[in-house]
């Protein structure tokens, strides 16, 4: 509970007393739930100096409002409010506040839900380095010369640390001046759009794919037009040589959510296409750290920079919230040196500069080898989660399970034919304790009734924070469902 803050406290100049006049304003503040049950009252001496009076008064007070019930004290930490307003009065305060904590309801509740095993898109929470990662963020807090602002495009640290990074791992042509940190791939995908193309344009992203660009194109007012590389829906690349559109999204590591890499020939006709169109790429290098069965495919970038040097019109987005933790919100964008300066325009428009303690504490990972070692890590535990799902769902429905992404990544995808929808399934398990997402979620609502009607029998589950033991029990909870259990 956050201690109380004197704050707009006023008291009552009418009062016969200055004694009085502080009573009445103390005790009104918590009658009306202004002032919590719980919560920390100021100190005396903090309150008799901001409000001018004698600390003898406030002491008195607060001694009269215990003896009356209103507050308790404990020894060595203060005063708190005693009273329940909300349990006797109406206040306007009772049915407003949000709650803050996990046993005050809902809020907490949903984070929690987010996180549950099977969630898609969520790392592992529990093997991350917490220690290491406290005691560098308690050294770059306490540096002075980050507590002012600071460089919109982000820490020189973190984008020197990148660029090599980034060139040894993922063949990526990114010198540190053309590296944008952003908060997440999500901003990083909105300026994309905003610096490249106009209101109206056309954009061919994957159907099904990724519903958080879906947003950002809306929001953008681009136009998206759809096809798919995936095996399941015809894996058809014709498609591109008839679009007129400015610009073409994809995941080609690891397609999120159908789990497919593209391969080399439609890498070069994507390539291609954007030369002779003069269209846009925007590469989403998803889940590229985690390939379990092959070595992962260089990115598209380094490629078209091989071909196009300097004229390669492609933009690559990436993020730290996949392979390190969500909740640090830092991804970052490799662009054009002709985009650069438009880019730092959107991200100061809409964001400014990003918190750059935790930019410096990613830079120090990296560069000492930190976080080399925990995507090693995280991908071998990554892989025996995949393949311990993959075997255990081969148990399910009578064997009647269909896994279609490929051995990486932190998602499973799978169908089935016959039996419950997928809708009905994510219900169930939810009622047991599992997060999970149908497969028509990533699809586009007004293109689902042209798409297969297995569709409607597709699900998502996410491995990544769900540990060996949730995973059986999650496949037994699903097993049991597909038996009417």
């Amino acid at each position: 509970m956050q201690p109380i803050d004197v704050g707009d406290l006023l008291a009552d100049s009418r009062a016969p007393s200055k004694q009085q006049s502080l009573y009445q304003a103390i005790q009104s503040k918590i009658l009306q739930g202004d002032w919590p049950n719980q919560a920390r009252l100021p100190a005396t001496r903090t309150m008799a100096s901001e409000l001018g009076l004698s600390r003898n008064t406030v002491t008195a007070v607060y001694d009269q409002l215990k003896a009356e019930g209103y507050i308790d004290s404990k020894p060595g930490a203060g005063y708190f409010v005693l009273l329940h307003p909300e349990h006797f009065l109406h206040t306007h305060n009772a049915s407003s506040k949000a709650p803050l904590h996990a046993s005050d309801g809902e809020p907490m509740e949903t984070t929690l839900r987010r996180n549950r095993p099977f969630s898609p898109g969520v790392p592992d929470l529990a093997h991350f380095p917490y220690k290491k990662w406290a005691r560098l963020v308690q050294i770059h807090m306490q540096r002075s010369i980050l507590a002012g602002q600071n460089d919109i495009q982000g820490s020189f640290a973190l984008r020197e640390a990148l660029s090599e990074y980034l060139l040894t791992s993922r063949s990526v042509d990114a010198p540190p001046h053309r590296i944008i940190v952003t908060t997440g791939a999500q901003q990083a995908l909105y300026m994309a759009l905003n610096a490249i193309l106009n209101r109206g344009d056309r954009v061919l992203m994957e159907n099904p794919g990724y519903s958080q660009m879906r947003k950002a194109l809306e929001q953008s007012g681009t136009v998206a037009r759809y096809f798919s590389l995936a095996p399941q829906f015809g894996d058809d690349l014709s498609l591109l040589n008839g679009f007129d559109g400015q610009a073409i999204y994809l995941t080609p590591s690891n397609q999120y959510p159908m789990g497919h890499s593209i391969d080399t020939q439609a890498r070069m006709a994507i390539i291609e296409w954007a030369k002779a169109s003069g269209g846009w790429i925007i590469e989403d290098d998803y889940d590229s750290e985690f390939q379990f069965a092959n070595r992962p495919y260089p990115s598209l970038q380094g490629l078209a920079a091989k071909l196009h040097g300097e004229a390669a019109k492609l933009i690559y987005v990436g993020t730290f919230g996949k392979a390190f933790l969500s909740g640090i919100r830092v991804g970052y964008m490799v662009v054009p040196e002709s985009l650069v300066d438009s880019c730092l325009q959107l991200k100061d428009a809409i964001s400014g500069c990003s918190p750059i303690h935790i930019e410096e504490v990613l830079a120090d990972f990296i560069k000492h080898g930190d976080y080399l070692r925990h995507i090693k890590k995280m991908r071998h535990l990554y892989q025996q989660k995949h393949a311990q799902f993959v075997s255990s769902l081969a148990r399910v429905y009578g064997g009647g399970i269909e896994v279609m992404s490929q051995a990486a990544g932190l998602h499973v995808t799978f169908r089935w034919q016959g039996g419950p929808e997928a809708i009905d399934v994510k219900e169930a398990l939810a009622d047991k304790g599992f997060t999970i997402r149908t497969l028509d979620y990533y699809c586009d609502e007004k293109a689902l009734p042209t798409m297969p009607r297995w569709v409607n029998r597709a699900l998502v589950a996410g491995i990544g924070n769900s540990s060996c033991d949730d995973i059986e029990e999650g496949l037994s909870a699903l097993n049991a469902i597909f038996s009417g259990e």
